[in-house]
């Protein structure tokens, strides 16, 4: 009986850390736009102040990889001198967010 109630809450807590993750829309939404703009066009001000990338462009979206992409997303980016420019996301959203941003990026391109 003890380990039938156990399985139940384990079965219980999956559930519910499943059912809270946001979408990729969502978070990009909350975490990505204010910057990267609506359409990951990098058009905002903060985008135009750092220079950020057009990621409706094919030819940018050729030029990093997924692995890359999800590691950008997980330890964040820093410019040339180093100065931190996009923050890490690890400890801000789950694993799978993070990895659902990727191909959420890929279709930016136009």
């Amino acid at each position: 009986m003890k380990l039938h109630t156990t399985l139940l809450a384990g079965a219980a807590l999956c559930l519910a850390t499943a059912a809270s993750a946001a979408s990729a829309q969502e978070n990009w939404d909350l975490h990505c736009a204010k910057c990267h703009a609506a359409d990951g066009s990098g058009s905002t001000k903060t985008g135009q102040k750092l220079k950020l990338k057009d990621y409706t462009k094919a030819e940018l979206q050729a030029a990093f990889t997924d692995a890359e992409a999800l590691a950008a997303i997980r330890d964040g980016v820093k410019n040339e001198a180093g100065k931190m420019t996009m923050n890490p996301y690890a400890e801000k959203l789950t694993a799978e967010e993070m990895q659902a941003l990727v191909p959420f990026v890929r279709g930016l391109k136009k």
